[in-house]
């Protein structure tokens, strides 16, 4: 059974409620069908519902009949929502008034909807930019305790089995943090872990990664990595981690073995985590097109709850197999 398999199969077994906020989107519709069809995930779907059932039946679509539909502009939580908005953001100025309009809007609503318990997780992105999706989330769900930055990992599915974890590397971040310091860096190695355990079901070990391996370049930027590799070693002290660590150290025992010997790592990594931002996405979307590997994700990490943000350009598969991992987050969650 191939990963995705595993992760559909782990959804189906603890179903989870996942919003889709953007449910007149056509791709988002079809993925929802198809998610209720397989009984992936409890579907709950934000908009009018006139409007989803009519673009349903243009679609012929036939399970649609089987999600929760909340009407943002009237719905019997609308009070509610609205009140918990100014709760958790009147430092920031939040009136009842503002907090009404932006409880019609499904963006907010789904991050609403998670924080008061009545959702697990959300999926969106299909047509809304990726700042426009996280930006409730921040405000609402915001970062798990002891994490300040969010971060996106990709799974990535190799042909050639001899690297990762039987040809699975997870690669992070590399999908929201430009340039983060060291103590995000740590921070984002831990979450990657996580998302490790949780989404790929194996254990990590975790390669923090430069253009030097254990001392062989004198840099500020190195500096960088080996204090963020100390600090990840505190902040999870029962995860495998190592680093700094050139890529290929990292993933060929041979090249592993000389360049850093001593270290339980090198040559054995299944996580690679990325000095930047623009190193990460270069990096996983050249193994991508070169070596023909399939990129699954992004997944986003640190969230307090599960909210994962698609491309513009995503396929129908795309929202199901990010739906099924946001719904695997929840359950690990």
């Amino acid at each position: 059974m191939g990963i995705l398999e595993e992760i559909r199969s782990k959804a189906k077994q603890n179903l989870q409620r996942i919003v889709l906020p953007e449910s007149t989107e056509e791709r988002t519709l079809q993925a929802a069908d198809q998610l209720l069809g397989d009984n992936l995930a409890k579907i709950i779907l934000t908009g009018d519902p006139e409007i989803i059932h009519g673009k349903a039946k243009e679609l012929n679509l036939k399970n649609i009949d089987k999600a929760t539909i909340v009407n943002p502009k009237k719905h019997d939580k609308k009070e509610e929502y609205a009140d918990l908005l100014v709760e958790l953001r009147k430092h920031k100025g939040m009136t009842k008034e503002k907090a009404l309009e932006l409880a019609e809007d499904p963006l907010y609503l789904s991050t609403l909807m998670i924080k008061n318990g009545d959702a697990d997780g959300e999926v969106a992105g299909a047509e809304n930019a990726t700042g426009d999706v996280l930006r409730p989330a921040f405000q609402i769900v915001k970062t798990l305790p002891g994490i300040s930055v969010v971060s996106g990992a990709f799974i990535m599915l190799l042909d050639k089995k001899e690297f990762g974890e039987d040809g699975i590397l997870v690669f992070a971040d590399c999908a929201v943090h430009p340039n983060p310091t060291a103590d995000e860096l740590a921070q984002i190695a831990v979450a990657t872990g996580y998302t490790t355990k949780a989404i790929a079901g194996f254990e990590p070990r975790i390669a923090m990664l430069s253009f030097s391996t254990k001392g062989s370049a004198k840099h500020e930027m190195v500096d960088k990595v080996v204090e963020a590799t100390r600090l990840a070693k505190e902040k999870a002290p029962e995860m495998k981690i190592d680093g700094e660590m050139q890529a290929d150290a990292a993933i060929v025992e041979k090249i592993g073995k000389k360049k850093a010997p001593e270290s339980s790592i090198a040559g054995k990594a299944n996580v690679l985590v990325f000095p930047s931002l623009e190193v990460g996405n270069i990096s996983y979307k050249l193994v991508q097109r070169l070596a023909g590997a399939e990129a699954v994700g992004p997944v986003l990490q640190g969230m307090a709850a599960p909210i994962n943000d698609l491309s513009r350009g995503c396929s129908v598969d795309d929202i199901v197999n990010l739906a099924a991992i946001t719904a695997n987050q929840a359950a690990a969650k």
